[in-house]
Parts: C-alpha cells; structure tokens; sequence
C-alpha cells in the first residue's frame, strides 16, 4: 500500500460505519469458529462450508464498500474535477475483484 493510500481517509456516515464493523466482527467471529473446528480435526467438508460462508459475508462487505466509494468518493472527485484519477483508482480495485 502506498503512502498516498494510507493517508486518504473517509468520512463514513455513523450507521455505516456501524453496520460495516458489525459485519466484520461477525465474520471474525466465524474465523475463530473455523480456526477452532480446524484444530478439533472436524470435518473436512463442515470446514469448507463455513469457509464459503466468510467469502460470501467478505464479498457482501467488498461490495457495500464499492458501491459506498462510488457513489461518494468518486462522484465528488468527478464534481470536483479529479474524476480520471478517481475513476482510474476505481478501475484498478475493480479489477482487483475480478482475479
């Protein structure tokens, strides 16, 4: 991650900002739960289920993310007359998901 990235802050509304770390702590929740089936020797397939499970609720917060940024961050720097620079960072993390 670049000095630039780092620097960069949001300015998140407070339910959103609330509703995104209870997300995340669920879903920190559910990795100390596999990392306990792990270490149980549970069920291969009971592993992978739940493994699924985090991919999906890591996708939800993904997208909630993208669509948060995109319809803030970027439409403000295209108001502001930094779009290509916005739009390009946008593409860039798009194609991140896309791998």
């Amino acid at each position: 991650m670049s000095e630039q990235q780092i620097e960069q802050k949001t300015h998140r509304h407070h339910d959103d900002k609330t509703s995104l770390t209870n997300r995340l702590k669920r879903i920190e929740g559910q990795v100390r739960g596999i990392q306990k089936m792990v270490e149980e020797d549970r069920y291969c397939v009971d592993v992978l289920i739940q493994l699924s499970a985090i991919q999906a609720a890591l996708r939800k917060v993904s997208m909630t993310m993208l669509e948060d940024h995109s319809r803030h961050c970027v439409a403000d720097a295209v108001k502001n007359g930094n779009g290509d620079e916005a739009i390009s960072e946008l593409m860039d993390v798009i194609s991140r998901f896309s791998k």
